[in-house]
């Protein structure tokens, strides 16, 4: 975790998400919060995977506290992301989050399957997604112990 100004660790988060509107409106909600955190976000589930382990141009990328995660991502679905994230003894401690706009049993019950630590279902309403966003940082970023490393 990044020291940041006031003493206080920043949580570092990471946000693997291909729509750059949630992206933006995740990245503007967690600016409004008050928790201190720093949001690093890959496009893909290739560069997700790189960023996590440190490869290429993501050699110097701070290891993540929190991941959040969509499952429909293009060249490496969330799944196959969240399936190797849990095959790497150092990066399985990392809670995933999985915020997606599927309500499929199915989905969900993969995602358990796979040790995400829990599934969100993204809102639809602007207003809705907001609280979704702010619940989760609150949740995770407020409340969570996170383990160190």
């Amino acid at each position: 975790m990044m020291e940041t100004i006031e003493g206080t660790k920043a949580v570092e988060i990471l946000l693997v998400e291909d729509n750059p509107a949630d992206v933006r409106l995740i990245r503007e909600t967690f600016k409004d919060f008050k928790i201190r955190n720093n949001l690093s976000v890959a496009k893909d589930g290739v560069e997700a995977m790189a960023f996590i382990k440190k490869e290429g141009a993501f050699f110097s990328a701070p290891r993540p506290d929190v991941i959040l995660m969509d499952l429909n991502l293009p060249k490496k679905s969330g799944f196959d992301v969240l399936a190797e994230i849990r095959q790497i003894p150092e990066l399985k401690k990392i809670p995933v989050v999985i915020l997606s706009t599927s309500d499929s049993e199915r989905d969900i019950l993969r995602s358990y399957d796979l040790h995400a630590n829990c599934f969100v279902t993204k809102p639809v309403g602007l207003d809705e997604f907001i609280k979704i966003v702010m619940s989760i940082e609150n949740f995770w970023l407020s409340i969570v112990k996170l383990p160190k490393e």
